[in-house]
């Protein structure tokens, strides 16, 4: 865990945004300034870390593998778009949970779950900056690349994947095989 946060900190230069977690029974979390050392002297057990560089926000969790797993994709949809993802989501019986109107996950049958975002102005500020950081290719390995991906043409309704591959606006996400079941692996991304 600390050396992906490390990684992204230190080799990409994201900032950290929060370390979110417990000490005892209380929910507590902390912005940067405090290293790993005082927040253990205090108990804490950390839950997730956010970190972010751009318009690319990425967090972290704590599992139970030795190579990152991904658990969801996080996307910007206009309001129409995001009204359909979502009927398509409720007719393909996908389980959609709504979070008090700031974000939406839908479960894919797939093994992770898309984040769908209206447009909002400060997503919209992220994005106006000449040196904003984008992903322009995010691979990640997993056992059936190609269910993979079309879980991702079907609900967007985006052109066809090809050998895993789909075009999301000008970010490709690319399923590799040889990954594991459920959660595909971090494989590899690429920033612009």
């Amino acid at each position: 865990m600390r050396e992906v946060e490390a990684r992204y900190l230190g080799k990409l230069g994201f900032e950290l945004v929060a370390r979110h977690g417990r000490i005892g029974e209380d929910t507590t979390s902390f912005e940067p300034g405090l290293s790993w050392a005082e927040l253990e002297e205090m108990g804490f057990k950390l839950r997730l870390c956010e970190l972010e560089r751009g318009a690319v926000n990425i967090v972290i969790q704590p599992g139970q593998w030795e190579l990152p797993r991904v658990d969801h994709l996080g996307l910007v949809l206009d309001d129409d778009e995001l009204a359909t993802a979502l009927e398509r989501a409720v007719e393909r019986e996908l389980r959609v949970q709504e979070h008090g109107g700031r974000r939406t996950f839908v479960t894919t049958k797939a093994g992770y779950r898309l984040e769908l975002h209206p447009p909002r102005e400060w997503i919209d500020d992220l994005l106006a900056g000449s040196d904003v950081l984008r992903l322009a290719e995010l691979q990640m390995r997993a056992d059936d690349p190609a269910a993979k991906a079309s879980a991702l043409v079907e609900l967007l309704d985006l052109p066809g994947e090809t050998n895993g591959t789909v075009e999301i606006g000008d970010t490709i996400v690319r399923f590799v095989p040889g990954g594991p079941q459920g959660r595909p692996e971090l494989h590899a991304e690429l920033f612009i």
